[in-house]
């Protein structure tokens, strides 16, 4: 995910997409950890995807405050 879509996402929907990757990182994270995943890479994708749409929220959450 680009940061260009995530911006163009409201905050809600940043909100739920963010509860989303979240719970499907801890899953795989879990699965794992069992048995190693066919692309490890994706635990790593997911969690840049989760820094991304939450840097996006601090930074309108900033500029509400100006």
């Amino acid at each position: 995910m680009k940061v260009t879509e995530v911006k163009e996402m409201t905050t809600k929907e940043i909100l739920e997409k963010v509860e989303l990757e979240k719970g499907q990182m801890a899953k795989m994270r879990l699965n794992h950890a069992i048995s190693p995943l066919e692309n490890p890479t994706k635990l790593k994708q997911a969690r840049k995807d989760v820094a991304r749409m939450l840097t996006v929220l601090r930074e309108r959450e900033i500029n509400e405050k100006k």
